[in-house]
């Protein structure tokens, strides 16, 4: 019998599959945004190292999840945990979510958002913020997700000067609810 396509928490055995997924995303994502010597150097071994180290409770409070498709392995990741900025009002966050070019359009970017809402409200966070940088064209994803925007702020990310913009959902649970959506494709 074989496994259908699924999010649960990532281990460390994970890294290299999210290492895989966070290069072949930036580079993809990225173009034009941040500088090609960047990009170009991203390393997948770097990646996995810096991951491995994550998912081996390197970072207190952090979650991480993947998308598992069974021929494909992890097309997807995503982390939520603490806010880290100083909005007021959110006391989540989410910190990463992407996917594998393949894996667009197939629902696996909303359940995985769902997943970390219903992570978050499991700890008793009812609302949360995502920094995304401006010029990036999946931000408007957090929109069609009901995210407010709520801030702008200039950043200086690979010597580039950047934008990054805050969304914000106050009440998670309508978010949480897209976790169990048996939809993905």
């Amino acid at each position: 019998m074989s496994q259908a396509p699924h999010i649960r928490p990532a281990t460390a055995a994970d890294a290299a599959g999210i290492a895989r997924v966070h290069v072949a995303s930036w580079r993809s994502t990225y173009p034009g945004i941040l500088p090609d010597r960047f990009l170009v150097n991203l390393s997948p071994e770097s990646y996995t190292r810096r991951w491995r180290a994550l998912l081996g409770g390197g970072v207190r409070g952090r979650r991480t999840f993947v998308a598992v498709d069974p021929t494909d392995g992890v097309v997807g990741f995503a982390s939520c945990g603490p806010q880290r900025t100083s909005i007021p009002g959110y006391d989540g966050e989410f910190y990463a979510i992407y996917l594998h070019d393949q894996a667009h359009g197939q629902g696996w970017g909303r359940r995985l958002m769902g997943t970390m809402a219903a992570e978050l409200v499991g700890e008793n966070r009812r609302s949360a913020v995502v920094w995304v940088l401006r010029d990036n064209p999946s931000r408007w994803f957090y929109e069609r997700l009901g995210g407010q925007r709520l801030a702008e702020q200039p950043i200086n990310f690979a010597g580039a000067r950047l934008s990054e913009v805050a969304y914000g959902w106050m009440d998670l649970l309508p978010l949480a609810r897209q976790a169990a959506d048996p939809r993905v494709r």
